[in-house]
């Protein structure tokens, strides 16, 4: 439950200028805090003075956040500003500092086990598409769009499998057929995949016509799955999951409406709602789903599955895998062993 990339943490929306917010994750006591010029900024949990935990209590002083048991301030870069009894800091110590960003009204937090800085940066959904055009021409990021669950027993790699695993459109999502395989490509912090699948619409005469859709995803990491999907309308989304502790994770779905000519405010709500029930269903498997290696699967799921769980390994640094590692790893030799067969 260690693994490296960006990972979501909130909505943008939810830290206001001067906020303070207590964090779990990765088994680690964070706090987030707004600063007045509005910088995101996420520290250790404790004040290195006495252990008080700033998120409960603590307040924003300028760029610094303030103690609330002995009011001393810290800045963005965790080191003591201020010790309002005394007209020198203390140097030495310091509360270890997380890099953080924002895109799109998310607040996203880069982990990395061994404290390394990010290896590349977190995207906007609408610069990963072209086929989906500039934010402008979606509808602004409302509640209709955001879904979040309480701490689940789900693992970020189950979301990313997501990615190769055509078939479940049509059992799961109730598709009118298995989508068909465009694209795939893997690269060395992202996978991309593109999906063909068409579907039926009802016009109002009770007639119904096939609309040909298309899924183009771009899987960053383990912790984000950025997607387009098209046909009567368009949907940019974005996937989280991540990490509470070593046993579970937080996930989070956002996403945005294209604007259409003549569609109501009605339509674009029901369209969101639709995108946010069928990502629910994947969340009721996942909640109850165990990871099997090596999987048993169909020939045509093969080399998908095969692919992405050589891919997933890099994300997993040397030293932090567990159990789960070494049996990863050796559950990916008996695959391809087996599909070899």
């Amino acid at each position: 439950m260690k693994p490296t990339g960006w990972f979501q943490i909130g909505w943008s929306t939810d830290l206001a200028v001067g906020d303070v917010k207590p964090l779990r994750h990765f088994g680690q006591d964070l706090v987030a805090y707004r600063a007045r010029s509005g910088r995101l900024v996420v520290l250790n949990a404790y004040c290195e003075h006495l252990g008080a935990h700033l998120g409960h209590g603590g307040s924003v002083s300028g760029e610094d956040i303030r103690c609330p048991f002995h009011e001393w301030e810290w800045s963005p870069a965790g080191r003591n500003t201020c010790i309002p009894y005394q007209a020198t800091t203390n140097r030495v110590r310091r509360i270890g500092t997380w890099t953080a960003a924002e895109r799109d009204g998310l607040m996203y937090l880069w982990h990395d086990a061994d404290g390394g800085a990010p290896l590349y940066d977190v995207p906007s959904v609408f610069e990963l598409f072209p086929e989906s055009g500039p934010a402008t021409g979606f509808h602004e990021l409302g509640e209709a769009g955001r879904f979040e669950t309480p701490a689940l027993p789900i693992h970020p790699q189950y979301a990313a499998e997501n990615g190769v695993d055509f078939a479940h459109f049509k059992y799961v999502h109730r598709a009118d057929e298995i989508p068909t395989v465009v694209r795939r490509e893997f690269g060395e912090h992202d996978f991309r995949t593109e999906l063909a699948l068409d579907f039926k619409r009802r016009g109002g005469d009770g007639t119904q016509e096939i609309v040909e859709g298309r899924t183009r995803a771009s899987l960053l990491g383990l912790g984000l799955g950025f997607s387009y999907a098209d046909g009567v309308g368009g949907i940019c989304s974005v996937t989280a999951v991540t990490p509470v502790d070593d046993e579970r994770s937080l996930v989070r779905f956002t996403a945005w409406a294209s604007k259409e000519d003549g569609e109501g405010d009605a339509r674009v709500a029901k369209r969101l709602r639709s995108a946010v029930e069928q990502f629910k269903a994947d969340v009721a498997i996942w909640e109850h789903q165990r990871y099997t290696e090596p999987p048993g699967l169909a020939t045509a799921e093969a080399a998908g599955f095969r692919d992405i769980r050589q891919w997933a390994r890099r994300f997993y640094p040397e030293g932090h895998l567990g159990n789960g590692g070494v049996e990863q790893s050796a559950g990916t030799d008996a695959l391809r062993a087996e599909n070899a067969s």
